[in-house]
């Protein structure tokens, strides 16, 4: 999972702007089964983790196979969402094969039908969200919502469900900031309007996935 973004350290200290962190995953029942094991292990007391017998790897964040959503998000995510209302920007996506707990990570599934333990990324920094814009009377905040596909270095509007085929494209403008054309946005008063805003576009992007399975193909979504 990387983090792109501005903490808005003070000045003198060194900012890094992108920071990684590796979750572990633990074995599916289907690979217990199949007697499978753990190739990746925890240096303890460090963010480093050794896969194979002796490959050492160092990252900023490390979350073991017990790690849960909350401890994910308070540690990765929290410090984005606090920089964000505060002016600056901020990104986070994860990366990883089919299989290794991407959608878990960013989503938990469809918004609405995920017990709240087991949230992901995307419901706990919406919720949060919210909750600090009413607690910030004195300034005026509009919320507006994109939700993108990448599926086969492909970019859908899964919001636009009247037009499957619509291209779209990211730029640059002439200030070097990046934007999105022609993706259609909605503006959200409150934390419960996102689920409903989502759901459909949720059940499209999983059954693009399902009709496509076979051929492993992976879809993200942004």
């Amino acid at each position: 999972m990387y983090q792109v973004g501005s903490t808005g350290m003070e000045s003198g200290m060194e900012e890094i702007p992108v920071k990684v962190a590796v979750r572990i995953r633990p074995l599916l029942s289907k690979e217990v089964l199949h007697n499978h094991q753990v190739c990746v292990r925890l240096v303890p007391n460090t963010q480093q983790i050794i896969i194979g017998k002796d490959r050492v790897f160092t990252f900023d964040f490390v979350f073991g196979k017990n790690s849960t959503q909350e401890e994910v998000y308070t540690v990765c995510i929290k410090p984005l969402l606090v920089s964000l209302t505060e002016g600056y920007n901020a990104t986070v996506f994860a990366y990883g094969q089919t299989g290794s707990g991407k959608t878990y990570t960013i989503g938990g599934g469809h918004i609405a039908s995920v017990a709240e333990d087991e949230e992901g990324i995307i419901p706990r920094a919406i919720q949060e969200l919210f909750q600090r814009i009413s607690e910030n009377r004195n300034i005026d905040f509009h919320v507006k919502v994109s939700y993108i596909e990448v599926y086969k270095e492909e970019l859908r509007d899964l919001l636009d469900l009247e037009n499957s085929v619509k291209e779209l494209h990211i730029r640059e403008d002439d200030k070097g900031n990046t934007g999105r054309i022609s993706a259609l946005q909605f503006g959200v008063l409150g934390f419960r309007h996102v689920p409903k805003l989502f759901l459909p576009s949720l059940e499209r992007a999983y059954s693009l996935l399902i009709l496509e399975k076979d051929y492993f193909q992976c879809i993200n979504s942004v």
